[in-house]
């Protein structure tokens, strides 16, 4: 424990915290423009084919997505929104996309977590 003349001459330094998701610039969400749209091969013990888009974001910055659900509609020069999210099993995806804002359809017939995959109420 420090001394009160060690305390006077040099104060506590708080610890700096890394975001985990720098791109955002402490924003919940950002817009951006699709460059490509491609695949990806995810980690070891996982093997299927993961949906991933490269996006410029409106601030310049340029980061790749995940495309969450079942299927996409998504082409170059299509806008998005993006939120933070890693996807474990592909590394250095750090941001996910939101279905159902912009150029970016809901999954089409979805029963259980609707707002996930922004997909209205099925009418009874």
């Amino acid at each position: 424990m420090p001394t009160l003349t060690q305390l006077i001459n040099k104060n506590r330094i708080t610890k700096k915290f890394k975001t985990k998701t720098p791109a955002l610039l402490k924003n919940p969400q950002q817009r951006g423009e699709i460059q490509k749209v491609f695949t990806c091969s995810p980690k070891k013990p996982n093997s299927a084919v993961r949906k991933v888009v490269k996006i410029e974001l409106r601030n310049g910055l340029i980061i790749d997505a995940y495309v969450p659900g079942e299927g996409h509609n998504l082409s170059k020069h299509g806008a998005v929104l993006i939120r933070g999210g890693r996807t474990p099993d592909l590394p250095g995806l750090k941001y996910r996309l939101i279905r159902g804002k912009y150029s970016f359809n809901p999954v089409s017939d979805r029963k259980s977590s609707r707002s996930l995959y922004g997909t209205k109420k099925p009418t009874p």
